[in-house]
């Protein structure tokens, strides 16, 4: 058994493009869930609404900057349309329609009728050639030994991990603020938030909206670095992922999905080459039970330290009202 054919491989999955996606992701998921309260089921939605605003403005003929704002754009209303009719109802009116409504978008962009703008179950693909071009780095290969990456994967590498830290510099700002004291407050107790005079539902809303901005950043970067867009690339299960890499990191701290992505990311991605290398494994079999042993991890993670790695016991239990 090799074990650079383990390790080295698993460091690359724990810096690589999909941990930063993950980190964006469950970074908003924090914001909902960990600071909020908020069981927001359908994060993928917001990752699906990002990456296609994006590819369908380029596509259009719009310069890649632009496509980013629409997608960011696309995100916001998709809070607002979720949030208005729900987030003054019991938690679980939330979870049911997020999980609902993401499963419903990507359907509407498989059907036949807005292929013109989605191209149907085929996506979209090589949008982002505006943002290679700008890359700075010279070509070749980068890294240490056999961790090491193109010029053109070190360039997203380098901005994905970028938007995770001004993202986790963002949230931290904002948890410690009066605007962040106040989601606190709603999540350990709502009614006594409402009793000093705070709009719940205003708040909650702005919370929405925010994470859902998040996982749009975490939907372009996957979107850019694939350089594709497809419907069946956005399923429910990648919300799941996410709410993984949160409750693994810890949730209600600002780094906790930026740990628990690196980690869950590395684990994956070393029970991979264990099951390759040392049970002469492959195909189908590999992934099947790669997933089942890291959920086999994430169940004893969560029966003898549920508040994750750094997490408190605060940040892992909600008010259910």
């Amino acid at each position: 058994m090799d074990l650079g054919n383990i390790v080295f491989p698993a460091i690359r999955a724990a810096i690589g493009v999909p941990a930063a996606a993950y980190a964006l992701a469950a970074l908003g998921l924090n914001v909902h869930f960990g600071y909020t309260g908020l069981s927001n089921f359908g994060q993928v939605g917001f990752m699906l609404v990002g990456a296609y605003g994006t590819a369908i403005t380029v596509d259009n003929g719009g310069p890649l900057w632009l496509g980013v704002l629409v997608g960011i754009g696309a995100a916001v209303i998709l809070g607002l349309l979720l949030g208005l009719p729900t987030l003054r109802l019991r938690a679980d009116y939330l979870a049911i329609v997020t999980i609902a409504t993401a499963e419903i978008l990507r359907l509407l962009t498989r059907t036949q009728r807005l292929s013109g703008l989605t191209k149907g179950v085929f996506g979209i693909q090589r949008f982002a050639n505006d943002f290679y071009r700008i890359n700075p780095i010279p070509d070749g290969r980068y890294g240490i030994g056999q961790v090491s990456f193109s010029a053109r994967n070190l360039w997203v590498i380098l901005v994905g991990w970028g938007l995770v830290a001004l993202v986790s510099l963002l949230t931290f700002l904002l948890v410690r603020s009066p605007w962040g004291r106040v989601l606190k407050s709603i999540r350990e107790d709502e009614d006594a938030a409402r009793s000093l005079g705070k709009s719940v539902f205003t708040y909650k809303l702005q919370s929405l909206v925010l994470g859902g901005v998040f996982g749009a950043l975490a939907g372009i970067l996957l979107a850019i670095d694939t350089q594709s867009v497809n419907p069946d690339t956005y399923l429910a299960v990648v919300t799941f992922f996410a709410y993984t890499v949160l409750v693994l990191g810890g949730p209600a701290k600002v780094l906790g999905p930026v740990l628990g992505s690196v980690v869950f990311w590395l684990l994956l991605q070393l029970t991979d080459g264990i099951l390759r290398e040392g049970f002469n494994m492959s195909g189908g079999d590999v992934g099947a039970i790669r997933f089942a042993l890291v959920g086999l991890g994430l169940m004893l993670l969560m029966i003898f330290r549920p508040q994750g790695i750094i997490g408190t016991r605060e940040g892992a239990v909600l008010d259910d009202r």
